[in-house]
């Protein structure tokens, strides 16, 4: 597609690496060009069309720093302008005042990943995270959160295979690993918030969200019926929120009508209303399961709305975007569309990308971390289930 903003031939330069290319099959012009970064440098030019003879001076970085003069006023009047926006940007005490978009650890949710040993196990893809012993490595990680002001957590346990099975029947154990650490944590925290996944992947032995039929399709009520159970078991551990994340069809009111049943009006239900398809989760767990039928294809902004609608019309009290970032058109929609507050999951594959370009200084990991957060709160998150929660917090309790 030809430029409209070009209305004459154009020249392209042969750069070491680059191929030659002419356009609108013009010969591209030659420039021979030795630079001396220490002092000031002549450059020659042989042009089609003009005197070789034109010489001009290069000067090195260091020595414009150094020698430049300022500027000279090239107008005597100043623009007519009647808003000139950058007035309120002057100084950082009124960038601050003005500043629309804050952000705290009260917005964060710390996801935590237990398993039912005693060593902290690091996690290969997730640089600087770690699956946490139940009960040492568990209780220090926390406490760290609290003395930053980080008071919410969401876990997420390593199920040993030998408890797995078709139907998850170790989902709802009393005595499972999140029902003990739920209790563990109460009596150690009691104000602490505890979120609690209402997922079955994690207890079945095929990986997905679901108990699968002889035909291999997900069977949605029969699964449902399991995860009433589930989030009962979590909610008599103590939880405070029951996070139904899977996706399935009903789930919101089905867990709703088992918790009231059981006398937990109390306790909260966050809805993972959106969750895309995304590849972004895909490297942590490892399984290459195709979750089409259940999650949403990331090109779908009108299923997601239909989705949330439907969710709070079941009876959630958060509605929860996944993945967060490539996400925020939607946390928007859906904080215009509801009154409900909306929670943002940023998944492990956007901390470990920004982790990974911090590593290798491609950016300012805290800068980037610190932006990615703000932006999500830009787009009317109200809660961030974050791996940064730690150190974000940290940093925001140094800046006060």
């Amino acid at each position: 597609m030809t430029s409209s903003m070009f209305r004459s031939p154009c020249k392209i330069p042969t750069m070491k690496g680059f191929e030659q290319k002419s356009y609108l099959s013009l010969k591209a012009a030659s420039y021979n060009v030795r630079i001396n970064p220490f002092r000031r440098t002549e450059v020659s030019c042989q042009l089609q069309g003009i005197d070789s003879s034109m010489k001009w001076p290069v000067i090195a970085h260091e020595e414009v720093l150094v020698k430049r003069k300022p500027a000279e006023p090239v107008i005597h009047q100043p623009l007519h302008l009647s808003k000139r926006a950058r007035r309120n940007r002057k100084s950082p005490t009124q960038r601050a005042a003005f500043q629309e978009t804050n952000i705290s650890p009260d917005n964060f949710i710390y996801p935590v990943f237990i398993h039912q040993g005693e060593v902290d196990i690091p996690i290969k893809t997730m640089p600087g995270r770690y699956m946490l012993g139940w009960r040492h490595g568990l209780i220090e990680e926390v406490a760290k959160a609290r003395d930053v002001g980080v008071n919410s957590i969401m876990l997420y346990p390593k199920v040993p295979d030998t408890l797995k099975s078709p139907i998850g029947e170790e989902a709802f154990n009393d005595n499972g690993l999140v029902q003990r650490t739920v209790g563990l944590l109460k009596d150690r925290f009691p104000d602490l918030v505890i979120y609690t996944d209402v997922n079955f992947d994690e207890y079945s032995s095929s990986g997905h969200g679901g108990i699968i039929g002889e035909d291999g399709v997900i069977l949605n009520d029969e699964t449902i019926h399991q995860l009433r159970k589930q989030a009962v078991s979590q909610a008599r551990a103590g939880a405070d929120v029951v996070c139904t994340s899977e996706m399935l069809d009903g789930r919101v009111g089905a867990v709703r009508a088992a918790l009231d049943a059981k006398g937990f009006h109390h306790v909260s239900i966050m809805s993972y209303s959106v969750k895309y398809t995304s590849s972004l989760y895909g490297r942590f767990r490892k399984v290459q399961l195709d979750k089409k039928t259940y999650q949403i294809n990331p090109a779908n902004s009108r299923e997601a709305l239909m989705e949330a609608r439907e969710d709070e019309a079941e009876g959630a009290d958060i509605l929860m975007v996944k993945p967060a970032l490539p996400s925020l058109d939607i946390i928007r929609l859906l904080k215009d569309q509801t009154l409900l507050p909306i929670g943002a999951c940023q998944v492990s594959g956007e901390y470990s990308m920004i982790k990974a370009a911090g590593l290798l200084k491609m950016i300012d990991e805290e800068k980037v971390m610190m932006e990615s957060l703000i932006c999500l709160r830009r787009a009317g998150a109200d809660l961030i289930l974050t791996y940064f929660a730690l150190q974000a917090a940290t940093i925001l309790c140094g800046e006060n």
